[in-house]
């Protein structure tokens, strides 16, 4: 059985590459939060014939996420896929401005949860010669993006250092870049802007994965 990892399933791409990956025939083990939005994408699977596990806990937790992944190890061996759709938007501010909730909330969520689940999940994806996904939005530097553009590239930067580390010895790192998507973290950054010309996240989740086979 092909098992995919998707931290972040909920919605959103996250939410689309699973049922992307499950309409591929891969067996989705689906972790998110919200209870609710990882039932509705059971739901959507099932209903196209695909099979998920639903593991809903908060990717920040460490030893959950350790647990998981002696779940994962013993049912099925490794992993083939692990796509990282995780992300804390912060509310945008200027960088003088920031609100230190905000701040120790992305910093936890963007930068110490990806430094945690590599050393966690490589052992899995070496087992299942399987391959990383993460999602690159290059937001640092940008006016009131701080806390958001600055743990996101850090986020990134941690991936393109396990990316040239694993070059000849796998697993396999891919970083892409979606286009703008009508997410809910879009509309956190852009309120009441116009929708229509939007990328849709299940054809994005069909561009990027068709390149990463």
């Amino acid at each position: 059985m092909k098992v995919a990892l998707v931290t972040g399933a909920s919605r959103g791409l996250g939410a689309a590459l699973a049922e992307e990956l499950a309409a591929q025939g891969w067996h989705v083990m689906a972790v998110a939060r919200t209870v609710g939005g990882l039932e509705e994408l059971d739901d959507r699977i099932k209903s196209a014939g695909g099979s998920a596990t639903l593991a809903p806990m908060d990717v920040t937790d460490e030893g959950a996420m350790k647990h998981l992944c002696r779940s994962i190890h013993d049912r099925w061996g490794g992993l083939g896929f692990w796509a990282h759709a995780a992300i804390h938007a912060a509310p945008l501010a200027p960088a003088a401005h920031l609100d230190m909730k905000d701040w120790d909330k992305s910093v936890a969520v963007n930068v110490r949860t990806t430094g945690m689940l590599i050393p966690l999940v490589e052992p899995l994806l070496r087992a299942g010669n399987g391959t990383a996904l993460f999602l690159d939005d290059p937001k640092g530097g940008a006016q009131y993006h701080a806390a958001y553009g600055a743990t996101k590239a850090a986020q990134i930067a941690l991936a393109r250092s396990w990316q040239a580390e694993t070059q000849r010895t796998g697993p396999r790192v891919l970083i892409a870049q979606p286009q703008p998507m009508p997410t809910a973290t879009r509309a956190r950054f852009h309120p009441g802007e116009d929708r229509s010309p939007l990328a849709d996240p299940r054809g994005e989740a069909v561009r990027i994965l068709a390149e990463a086979a």
